[in-house]
């Protein structure tokens, strides 16, 4: 046997004698370890599992409850939608609920419903936005100027994508009570944006034309 061979024979037997020493020092360990990594995984594939089964659930409840209001079912879609607790679908089975009151006349629901979304601190920001406007459009027509001013004034800014729509409904509160003038300057300032979509911008040329002859005998 050569010397180099001999070296090398040792230090493999020396090697495998400090793995057996740290294994018999740290096994117990590693076998835990590695448990644990295991069973972390295997929980984690089952959470995402159990998830997507939820998600899944709480999207056919969704849908059978769209049917229902779409069928002009109200009472049985917002009790179904009512049900749903899930994080997403939730969310929107509760705009979809105060929307499905709003469409059947009852604006203290609608109104009420939609304030809860904005109100929940839980809620994602733009769904609560959304919900603060489709009040604003609910309580359009009964509603005070300076009450929805103080509803969703705030929206009514430079770049917001929302101040179209707020201009519109602060507009169309102006119009019913009567404040011509009023409803005038937030309908030339719908015009004059660029950047207002097109089927606002009609709506707005539409109201405009209505207040020349109301503004001419003011």
């Amino acid at each position: 046997m050569s010397d180099e061979s001999l070296f090398r024979e040792v230090d493999e037997e020396v090697r495998q004698d400090q793995l057996k020493k740290i294994w018999d020092r740290y096994g117990n360990a590693i076998i835990g370890l590695c448990l644990v990594v295991v069973i972390g995984v295997a929980g984690f594939k089952g959470w995402q599992y159990w998830q997507v089964k939820q998600s899944e659930a709480a999207g056919q409840v969704f849908f059978d409850a769209a049917r229902l209001a779409d069928a002009g079912k109200a009472d049985e879609a917002v009790k179904l939608y009512s049900t749903i607790g899930h994080a997403g679908y939730g969310q929107l089975a509760r705009l979809r609920e105060a929307a499905v009151f709003a469409a059947s006349g009852n604006s203290d629901a609608a109104v009420k419903a939609y304030d809860g979304v904005a109100a929940d601190a839980s809620a994602d920001p733009a769904i609560r936005d959304l919900a603060r406007i489709r009040a604003g459009y609910v309580l359009a027509e009964t509603a005070r100027p300076d009450d929805l001013k103080a509803r969703i004034g705030s929206f009514d800014v430079g770049g917001g994508p929302w101040r179209h729509a707020a201009r519109e409904i602060i507009g169309i509160a102006a119009y019913h009570s009567g404040d011509y003038a009023t409803a005038d300057r937030y309908m030339s300032a719908i015009l004059a944006d660029p950047e207002t979509p097109a089927g606002l911008r009609q709506r707005a040329r539409t109201l405009g034309d209505l207040l020349v002859p109301l503004l001419a005998k003011s």
